[in-house]
Formats: structure tokens, sequence, C-alpha cells
């Protein structure tokens, strides 16, 4: 049986998201403090409309008589992928002061609840759990690996603006204004690896865990889990050549844009393209 669900929250997010991004364009272009914040207010609305949106699938699915975490499918991941984008934003501007970095996580986690709509084949109804999913592991593997992605995600971004701004800080025409220092760019993108490396960690942990419990294995190189441990060792070469070779700059900002393809291949090319446990929509 499959219960329809109405999206209104989500749309609505989205189209808080998209309106801030138009919000921290004109933060750039103006550099007025007080049009920051009216964006950082709006993406700050646009996060409570979504987390709203999924405590109320989450009580829809009791109403069904499923009850479970909105944590089940590809939809439900990408809806929660788009929030913790968000969410790792939020840590960021708060830590750092960097406003400008809205301009990145709104339009990615606009993009992220999009996806939803505009990839075939992705469901959005509220089903009931296949075999495999009925665990408690659920909540705890899907949150602690997407928090991960997230973070990847703004790392992700931030290296681009990275290698964007250090050619322009090596060109006649000078730096970006709008954009952070290269130097501070560096240094965000090592500190969101730092918040998402250990939760892929703790991800792969808790799924190893749950396979064991649905599979009576811990580890069986499912196309998943062979690509979630490829990501784990880019990153890790990532802290490893930080730590131990005090490498900076373009050579991380490579490893960060290197290991979020990965992490984008591990989420939707094996759900699309490899055949495996973890091939479901």
């Amino acid at each position: 049986m499959l219960s329809v669900y109405n999206p209104y929250f989500f749309n609505g997010a989205l189209l808080v998201y998209i309106i801030a991004f138009v919000w921290y364009l004109l933060f750039v272009a103006t550099r007025k403090q007080t049009v920051g914040r009216v964006a950082f207010w709006i993406i700050l609305i646009g996060f409570v409309v979504h987390l709203a949106g999924l405590v109320i699938r989450w009580r829809e699915s009791y109403a069904t008589g499923y009850g479970y975490i909105p944590l089940s499918n590809m939809y439900e991941s990408l809806v929660f992928f788009s929030w913790a984008i968000v969410l790792i934003y939020l840590i960021v501007d708060i830590r750092y002061r960097q406003r400008t970095i809205g301009v990145i996580a709104a339009p990615l986690a606009a993009i992220a609840i999009a996806v939803t709509s505009l990839v075939p084949g992705i469901p959005s109804g509220i089903r009931p759990l296949i075999p495999a999913l009925q665990s408690n592991w659920l909540a705890i593997h899907v949150i602690t690996c997407f928090l991960g992605y997230a973070a990847f995600a703004i790392a992700f971004g931030i290296s681009v603006a990275y290698m964007i701004q250090l050619k322009r800080e090596t060109s006649p025409r000078g730096p970006i204004r709008w954009l952070p220092t290269s130097q501070v760019l560096d240094d965000i993108n090592y500190k969101s690896i730092v918040i998402g490396f250990p939760m892929l960690t703790l991800g792969i942990i808790t799924g190893a865990a749950w396979a064991s419990y649905a599979w009576g294995s811990y580890w069986s190189w499912d196309p998943k889990e062979t690509w979630s441990l490829i990501t784990w060792f880019i990153y890790a070469a990532f802290l490893h050549a930080r730590y131990s070779r005090a490498w900076r700059g373009k050579k991380t900002a490579l490893l960060s844009i290197g290991g979020f393809c990965a992490v984008i291949f591990t989420y939707f090319g094996v759900n699309f393209l490899l055949a495996g446990l973890h091939s479901y929509l």
C-alpha cells in the first residue's frame, strides 16, 4: 500500500531557499550587513519550515500505520540531506561569521529538494518499510551519514570558491571582493571536513552493525559499502595530508572536490547504476 504525501512544507522550504539565495546575492553585491541579516533570517525560516515538513511526514507515517522516521528511501534522504546542508551552514555561519557562504549553501539545499521532482523514478509517497529497513539502526546510520555528506557538500562549495579566489588573487584583476580570502576559505574547507569525517566514520560503523543485524554479515563488499569506504579513504587522506604533510590550499581543495564526487557516486551511482543490497529507491 502506498500513501500519497503532499510535500507542501518541502516545496515551501525550496521556495524560501531560492529567495534566500537571491538575498545572499544582494548581500555579496551590496555588502550591506542589513541585507546579510535578512538573508540569514530567510534561510533560517526555510530551515524551520523544512524541519516542520520532516516532523509532519514522520507523524503521517504513523497515521498510515507504518511508523518510521522519514529516512528510508531516496526521496526522504534527499529532503533530509537538504535540511542537513542548511544545518551545517548555520553552524559555519555562527562559528566563522562568514555570511557569504550562504550564497553556496542556499542553492545546494534548494537543488537537493528540486532533484526529488526533477529526477524520474523517485516516488514521494509513504510506503511500508522493506524488512531490511525495519531496524532502529535506520535513524542512526542515515543521520550520521547524511550529516557527513552535508558537511562535505559545504566543503565542496567552499573548495570551488577557493579555486576561483586563488586564481583571482594571483591575477592582475585582484581577488573577488565579496568572497572571503583564499586562506579563510581553506580554513573553512578544513573545518567542514573535520565535522563531516567523524560523521561518515560513525555512519560506516553503524551501517556495519545494521548489516550484521539485517543480513548476518558486518561487511559484504556491496557496491555502496565499497564506495563508502573509498569516500572515507579520500577524506582520511585529506586529514592525514593536512596533519602530517601540512598540505593546504590547492591540493586539499582538489581532494575535497574529489571526495564529494565520490559521495555523489556513492549516493546516486549505486542506486541507479550498480546492483546491490543497497539498490533501492
